[in-house]
C-alpha cells in the first residue's frame, strides 16, 4: 500500500534565540542551520523513516536538487515533485531554550501544483492506498475531491487551520487529524469533550483523530472514542513533533495496525523527536521507535 502525500515541501532557516525577536529589535542568534522542511516533506519523511511507500506530489525550484536529493536519501519517491522556476517554499524560525518557536513562512512553489500533475499521481492510486494533505499548498479542496472520487482513503491536516474550507471538504475526508484548539474551532465551541461530542454529531462519516500535546492523542467517530497518553520526555524542539506522529500513524494504519496501536508508535516517535533540535532531521527510524517502545515497556 502506498501513501500519496500532496504536501509542502520547505527550506528551513532555524535560528537559536534567547526570546522571540521584538518590534524594533535586532538580536544576534546562537546558533544556525539550514535544514529540510514543511509540513509536507516533514510527513513524508517520517513515512519513509516508518518504513511506509511514501510518493511525495509537490514542487521546488529548480536549483535546489540538494532538497530533492534528501527526499531522496531519506526513502522518499520524488517523481512527482514537479521542479519550476518559482522560489521553493521557506520559513525562518526562532527557537528558544523552553522549546518555544515562532515561524514566518513563504509559500513559494507550493502554491503552484497543477491539477494535471495532481490527477496524474492520484491515477495510479488504488483503494487500499491512502492519500495524505495539509493546508500549506493552493487546490487542496479540489484534490480532496479528486482523491475521494477516486476511491482512495483521504487524510487530511488542516494545518495552517482554516475553519471555512475544512468544513466544506469535510464530506470528503475519511480522517480528519487536528490538535485540541483546530478541533475547538472547527466545532465552534470552547472545550474538548464538546468538540468531541460535536463532530461525529454533525459528520457521523468522519473520523478524527486531535493531537493533545504532553496529554496525547485522542481517537473519536460515531462508533468510538479512545485517548493514548503521550510519553514524558525533555523537549528540545517541538517543531516537527506533530509531522513525525501523522507520518508514523498513518505508516501503522497502512500497515494494518489498529488506531490504538498506531496511535501508541506514533506517541513514542513524536517523543524522540522533540528531545532532537530541526524538522526532518529530528524524526526517528522505525527502529528507534520500536527500541523505545521496548524500553518503555519494562
Amino acid at each position: 500500500m502506498t501513501v500519496f502525500n500532496i504536501g509542502s515541501i520547505n527550506i528551513d532557516h532555524l535560528y537559536q534565540v534567547d526570546h522571540f525577536v521584538r518590534p524594533g529589535e535586532t538580536m544576534s542568534s546562537s546558533s544556525y542551520q539550514q535544514v529540510l522542511g514543511g509540513k509536507g516533506a516533514n510527513q513524508s519523511v517520517a513515512l519513509a523513516k516508518a518504513k511506509a511507500d511514501v510518493q511525495h506530489i509537490g514542487a521546488l525550484n529548480r536549483s535546489d536538487q540538494h532538497i530533492l536529493a534528501q527526499l531522496q536519501e531519506y526513502g522518499v519517491n520524488t517523481d512527482q515533485i514537479a521542479q519550476l522556476d518559482e522560489a521553493s517554499g521557506h520559513a525562518i524560525i526562532q527557537l528558544t531554550p523552553s522549546a518555544e518557536n515562532s515561524i514566518i513562512l513563504y509559500p513559494g512553489s507550493n502554491h503552484r501544483l497543477t491539477e494535471q500533475q495532481i490527477k496524474s499521481a492520484l491515477n495510479n492510486a488504488t483503494k487500499d492506498d491512502w492519500v495524505l494533505l495539509q493546508n500549506e499548498t493552493n487546490l487542496v479542496a479540489e484534490t480532496l475531491e479528486w482523491a475521494q472520487q477516486a476511491g482512495v482513503k483521504v487524510a487530511f491536516n488542516p494545518a495552517p487551520m482554516d475553519a471555512e474550507l475544512t468544513r466544506r471538504v469535510l464530506s470528503f475526508i475519511d480522517l480528519l487529524i487536528v490538535n485540541e484548539v483546530e478541533a475547538m474551532d472547527l466545532a465552534g465551541v470552547d472545550t474538548i469533550e464538546e468538540a468531541a461530542q460535536i463532530l461525529p454529531e454533525q459528520y457521523p462519516d468522519l473520523a478524527v483523530m486531535m493531537t493533545l500535546g504532553k496529554e496525547g492523542v485522542r481517537y473519536f467517530s460515531k462508533a468510538e472514542d479512545l485517548q493514548v497518553k503521550a510519553f514524558v520526555v525533555e523537549a528540545k524542539d517541538t517543531t516537527a513533533a506533530g509531522d513525525t506522529f501523522i507520518g508514523f500513524c498513518l505508516a501503522e494504519l497502512a500497515r494494518g495496525a489498529s488506531y490504538e496501536v498506531a496511535m501508541r508508535t506514533a506517541c513514542a516517535a513524536s517523543a524522540i523527536a522533540v528531545t532532537r533540535v530541526g524538522a526532518a532531521p529530528s524524526i526517528p527510524t522505525l527502529d528507534e521507535v520500536t527500541e523505545f517502545l521496548a524500553n518503555q515497556s519494562k
